[in-house]
C-alpha cells in the first residue's frame, strides 16, 4: 500500500513546479543554436515501496548502446507516432526497457520538460507503483534496474555540482550519487527539480 501522505506530498510537490529545466541551467554562456530541433520525449519516474521507504526506479543503461551508455536515467524514451500521449510514451517505455506492466502504474501528474544536449524535450511524467513489482530489464538496453531512496535522492543537501569537458567546453551539472551508482546529467537535473518541489 502506497501511504496516502506520501500520495499527497508528491502531489503538492508538482503542483509548485512550474518552469522547465535544461542541460545549459548551470552554464549560462552556451551558445545554443537558434534553429535547433527538439524532440518529444519522456521518461517515467516510477516511485516504489520497498522496505517501508518510497524508492525511486532507476536504470543502468547497457555499455554497449550508441549514446549515454553506463549511465544511470529514468525508463524511457522519445516519442513514437503511435503513442497518444507522452504519458504513454513514457508507460511503453517503461513496459519495454524494465517490463513494468502499465496498469500497475498510478500516474499522479508531469513535471515540467527539460531540454538535453541531445535536443530532446523530455516530459518527467511521475507514477506511482501500485503492486508488487520484480525487473525484467531488456538487456539490449538495460544493464540493471535498481531502485533508490526518494528521500535520498530528493534531499537538496545530497546534491553537488561538478563538470567536464563537452564539445570543447567545460560544462557544469548537478550530480546525486548512491552508493555505487554515480547519478549526474538530464537524470539528476530532473531529480532535483522534483527536490526543490517536495523541499519549498
Amino acid at each position: 500500500m502506497i501511504p496516502n501522505e506520501t500520495r499527497t506530498k508528491i502531489t503538492a510537490a508538482l503542483g509548485r513546479l512550474h518552469q522547465g529545466s535544461s542541460d545549459f541551467d548551470l552554464n549560462p554562456d552556451a551558445q545554443l543554436d537558434p534553429m535547433r530541433t527538439l524532440r518529444p520525449a519522456a521518461v517515467l519516474v516510477a516511485l516504489q515501496h520497498v522496505g517501508g521507504e518510497m524508492h525511486v526506479v532507476l536504470t543502468k543503461r547497457a555499455s554497449h548502446l550508441k549514446h549515454h551508455a553506463g549511465q544511470i536515467s529514468f525508463p524511457g524514451g522519445k516519442q513514437e507516432e503511435a503513442d497518444d500521449s507522452l504519458e504513454q510514451t513514457a508507460l511503453r517505455e517503461a513496459e519495454e526497457e524494465i517490463g513494468l506492466p502499465p496498469q500497475k502504474v498510478e500516474i499522479l501528474g508531469a513535471m515540467p520538460t527539460h531540454e538535453t544536449v541531445t535536443n530532446f524535450t523530455v516530459t518527467p511524467i511521475l507514477g506511482l507503483i501500485r503492486a508488487t513489482f520484480i525487473p525484467t530489464p531488456d538487456h539490449n538496453e538495460v544493464a540493471e534496474v535498481f531502485t533508490a531512496p526518494l528521500s535520498h535522492v530528493t534531499n537538496p543537501t545530497r546534491f553537488s555540482v561538478q563538470g567536464r569537458r563537452w564539445r570543447g567546453q567545460r560544462r557544469a551539472y548537478y550530480t546525486v550519487p548512491y552508493g555505487p551508482y554515480y547519478i549526474w546529467g538530464a537524470t539528476a537535473r530532473i531529480l532535483r527539480a522534483l527536490a526543490e518541489g517536495m523541499n519549498p
